[in-house]
């Protein structure tokens, strides 16, 4: 008997589309762009989060810009700022621009946007600071849900406008170097030869597992400045791996640490968390929720390794089977045979548009002759 082909058919996945630019737009504007970073924007370019579409409450949503440039050598950096030593949270950590989702935000990327302005002066033009890619949400302090946006300054005649009551200073660091244990800096950059560049620290998650966070000289640490630690070193290995297609040389995380959607996940099942709480005040069903951050389309991204489903408890499995992932599936599939519909309905008013292109010559034409019989029409009446 033939096995059934919709089971052997891989599922489509489903996510929202962003508006982004062509690589063409970047090879054009940035003739010294090097081959691995020509790679690495593409592949931002092609990277599909697959949890876009997830709704987590606002009011413990928040997003961060990462914003890449491309130095004199072709190389992509990151943008980095130090965080005012006067902040009540975070003072003077190593940060990427960013903060929670507010009312007048329609998107992460607003969000992001919107908070790189106020931080650091970076005009939200989607023209010369085009979007890369919106990246897989991470879970910051066990209760907020952070999405980091990944955007390219074109334009290097942008200056930056510190807001010093939030930012103390900018920097750049390599891209490429959160993908290595050890790092040349400039000589006009010596830090502590007896701190290594690269150290990480493990914990014990309660959901069980262990988490690794990392840290990472700047080579200004003689000036103040902080390393790169915690969930910016964390974002910034992930773009990383990702961008450049490749492993770090060291291991990222151990084999049984709990993805992000884990993290998220158990967040939202824990009833005294904060995230969860959100979910009950914004009339939001945290346990849907859940269901649709673990049963995301694999095919799109592959994630660290996961702890095995045995060591999560009954709430996990109830999650992972019965009624709740058929009701997600059938969700699903409603907004991804909306999306078709969208796009079909966008093809088709394109075709319209080009066909009233191309018979507007000879509309031209018929509406110059009859502007032309009236004008003699005109002359005559003058006459």
């Amino acid at each position: 008997m033939p096995a059934d082909e919709s089971a052997s058919t891989p599922r489509q996945p489903y996510v929202l589309t962003f508006s982004k630019p062509t690589l063409k737009l970047f090879e054009t504007t940035l003739p010294t762009l090097k081959e691995d970073s020509r790679q690495c924007i593409e592949n931002l370019l092609g990277y599909r989060a697959r949890h876009t579409q997830v709704k987590f409450p606002r009011s413990q949503s928040a997003a961060v810009l990462v914003p890449l440039f491309i130095g004199r050598a072709g190389d992509l950096y990151v943008l980095l700022s130090r965080r005012s030593a006067s902040l009540r949270q975070y003072a003077g950590d190593t940060a990427l621009p960013g903060g929670k989702v507010e009312h007048q935000d329609i998107t992460v990327e607003d969000t992001a946007r919107r908070e790189a302005f106020e931080e650091i002066g970076l005009i939200p033009d989607r023209e010369r600071v085009p979007l890369l890619c919106v990246m897989e949400p991470f879970l910051a302090g066990n209760q907020m849900v952070v999405t980091p946006v990944v955007v390219l300054i074109l334009d290097k005649t942008m200056q930056p406008n510190l807001n010093e009551s939030e930012v103390t200073s900018i920097f750049s660091q390599p891209l490429a170097s959160f993908l290595a244990s050890s790092f040349t800096f400039p000589p006009y950059r010596v830090p502590d030869s007896s701190i290594p560049y690269h150290t990480i620290m493990e914990w014990e998650w309660s959901g069980g597992g262990t988490i690794r966070m990392h840290r990472f000289l700047t080579g200004r640490e003689a000036d103040g400045v902080k390393p790169v630690f915690g969930l910016t070193a964390s974002i910034l290995i992930y773009i990383a791996i990702w961008g450049y297609r490749r492993a770090p040389d060291f291991e990222f995380q151990p084999p049984n640490a709990p993805t992000q959607a884990q993290q998220i996940a158990c967040a939202l099942l824990t009833p005294s968390n904060s995230l969860r709480l959100a979910c009950e005040y914004e009339g939001i069903d945290a346990d849907m929720i859940a269901a649709f951050v673990l049963h995301a389309p694999k095919e799109l991204n592959s994630e660290p390794g996961m702890i095995e489903w045995d060591k999560s408890g009954q709430d996990w499995r109830r999650l992972a089977e019965g009624p709740i992932p058929l009701r997600v599936d059938v969700i699903k599939q409603e907004i991804h045979n909306n999306a078709l519909v969208r796009q079909d309905m966008y093809k088709e008013r394109q075709k319209c548009h080009r066909e009233v292109g191309e018979g507007s010559e000879g509309e031209r034409e018929v509406a110059e002759r009859r502007s032309g019989q009236n004008e003699r029409k005109d002359g005559d009446a003058k006459l």
